[in-house]
């Protein structure tokens, strides 16, 4: 007997499936519906990372890092070769696994021994929108992204904190607006 308690529960099945085959549910999409996402620079200009010098040598020791992850308290560095090119990225995470699991001595270790190297690092540029950065960090499972100009020279570094600030800041200023509009002040302009 079909009773309208099941007949509930398969409607509820029917949706839930439905949702999870939509490509809007499968995605991870950080795009504003009011405006276009900022843009990569503009988050790091609200960055620790802005006022710092953020790189280090690869051929600096593993504890002169963790020193600067000290000292700024930031939790990774761009790595640079003798020339000043980008050479990789060095992180807290690097230095627990690689160092600390292993017993080795961070004194006597150089960070290009467990720095990740540039070949397989994720890079953003300056115009990249906030969305593509946080996608990009999303699928790697990475915490930093060094922002690279046309050159391929390092201009800066955004942190997961940094986009998270700038999403939950575009997403506010979009809660002004509706709130506004509903209220019958102005719409998008937020004027009374």
């Amino acid at each position: 007997m079909f009773t309208r308690a099941s007949s509930s529960i398969c409607r509820v099945a029917a949706s839930r499936a439905s949702q999870r085959s939509s490509p809007l549910v499968a995605s991870r999409a950080f795009s504003s519906p009011i405006s276009d996402s900022t843009e990569a620079s503009t988050a790091w200009k609200k960055s620790c990372y802005h006022e710092i010098d953020f790189t280090i040598s690869e051929d600096s020791t593993v504890y002169e890092a963790v020193q600067k992850f000290s000292a700024f308290d930031i939790g990774a560095l761009v790595t640079v070769d003798d020339k000043g090119h980008i050479s990789g990225v060095v992180s807290e995470r690097d230095y627990v696994n690689k160092i600390a699991l292993l017993g080795r001595q961070s004194k006597d270790t150089k960070i290009k021994e467990i720095s990740t190297k540039s070949a397989n690092l994720i890079t953003a540029t300056p115009k990249d929108s906030v969305d593509v950065c946080m996608n990009k960090m999303l699928q790697k499972d990475i915490r930093h992204l060094p922002l690279l100009d046309d050159d391929g020279k390092v201009i800066g570094m955004l942190s997961v904190k940094d986009l998270i600030k700038s999403i939950v800041s575009e997403k506010e200023k979009q809660i002004e607006v509706l709130s506004n509009f509903a209220l019958g002040k102005g719409g998008h302009f937020g004027g009374e």
